[in-house]
């Protein structure tokens, strides 16, 4: 079975910055197409960035354009998502999975918490 495993978050101040990282247990990892999402509490996950299968195109949700960026290496099966300008809305469970139908078993996520 894949696994989908998060990692990154923590605790941070507004303003400031976390990268997050998604490893994929798959050889098929470097034709999938994948996504960022993220839960924030009482809401629905929504998809946040996403990158083409070898990272030449990327798509990012308008409240995080200019602040976030979605990368891959296809050699260590890893998609990682930087976050700078963090602003207390990102406050959120962090997800990986592919794009634009979420195919595999939702991992754990990694809480990112933006708080003074």
């Amino acid at each position: 079975q894949v696994q989908l495993v998060e990692s990154g978050g923590g605790l941070v101040q507004p303003g400031g910055s976390l990268r997050l990282s998604c490893t994929v247990s798959t050889t098929y990892f470097r034709f999938n197409a994948m996504g960022w999402y993220r839960q924030a509490p009482g809401k629905e996950r929504e998809l946040v960035a996403s990158i083409n299968n070898d990272g030449g195109s990327t798509d990012y949700v308008d409240s995080v354009k200019g602040r976030f960026t979605i990368s891959r290496n296809n050699a260590v099966n890893t998609v990682y998502l930087q976050m700078n300008s963090l602003k207390h809305e990102d406050t959120a469970v962090y997800f990986c999975n592919t794009h634009p139908h979420a195919f595999y078993a939702w991992g754990q996520g990694t809480l990112v918490t933006v708080s003074s």
